[in-house]
């Protein structure tokens, strides 16, 4: 069991035995289930988010409770709530199975679809199709995130040659080697300023550590092109 499963564990057995918020138990509940029901919690974020009650509990705004309460990073909610906003939207259908017999796609599948189709704004539960691609395409990349159930890896490599053409890859690699050079840059030089504490370094050069690894991952994940000019996977 990991520490925030943990953290989640006994902060729902404290909420329950003072007799708290009943709604404050249960997103804490959804939470420790997160791994197992994206849906379920997503489901429940959308209802706090429209409730609001999350400020009866002393936090300013949802990312602020799910950060500090949940464990649970804000890009993360964003995404859960698009997501699910996604499957409201596209495939409402798939809200009714139970995960078991009828598997529930991956957050990150999900994602990878409504960035494709252009549904970014997790605030207003927007969705915009895109239209610069033929019709039979986004019906198989419907079925293929909603009925077979591929993952987000599996969907880049059939479907990235055909959204986003090499010029456009090409632009984003190059954005994501400048981000990492600048972060390694910053890295380098602050570790030079006179009056900056050790902590305050290190904690500058952890950050810039775990932001080098993750734009690394973003490259990682992006289709190289072959030297005849096809695409393929990371």
């Amino acid at each position: 069991m990991s520490k925030s499963h943990e953290q989640l564990e006994a902060l729902a057995d404290q909420l329950e035995r003072n007799a708290d918020d009943p709604a404050r138990v249960d997103i804490v509940r959804r939470a420790q289930r997160f791994k197992r029901s994206w849906v379920e919690l997503a489901e429940g974020l959308l209802a706090l988010r429209k409730s609001r009650k999350y400020e009866r509990w002393g936090y300013a705004d949802l990312h602020e409770y799910c950060q500090k309460e949940l464990h649970i990073k804000s890009v993360t909610v964003d995404k859960l709530m698009l997501s699910y906003s996604t499957l409201q939207t596209h495939a409402p259908e798939v809200l009714s199975r139970d995960g078991v017999s009828r598997p529930i796609p991956g957050i990150d599948a999900i994602d990878y679809f409504s960035r494709t189709l252009g549904a970014r704004d997790a605030e207003n539960d927007s969705a915009h199709k895109r239209l610069d691609a033929p019709k039979g395409v986004l019906a198989e990349l419907r079925s293929a995130v909603f009925d077979e159930g591929q993952s987000a890896s599996e969907l880049r490599k059939r479907f990235d040659p055909i959204f986003r053409p090499k010029a456009e890859l090409d632009e984003q690699g190059e954005s994501l080697r400048k981000a990492k050079a600048l972060a390694e840059r910053l890295g380098v030089v602050v570790q030079g300023i006179e009056g900056l504490t050790d902590k305050r370094v290190a904690r500058v050069l952890a950050s810039v550590e775990a932001l080098v690894r993750d734009l690394d991952e973003l490259l990682e994940k992006m289709p190289k092109a072959e030297a005849g000019g096809k695409i393929h996977a990371a």
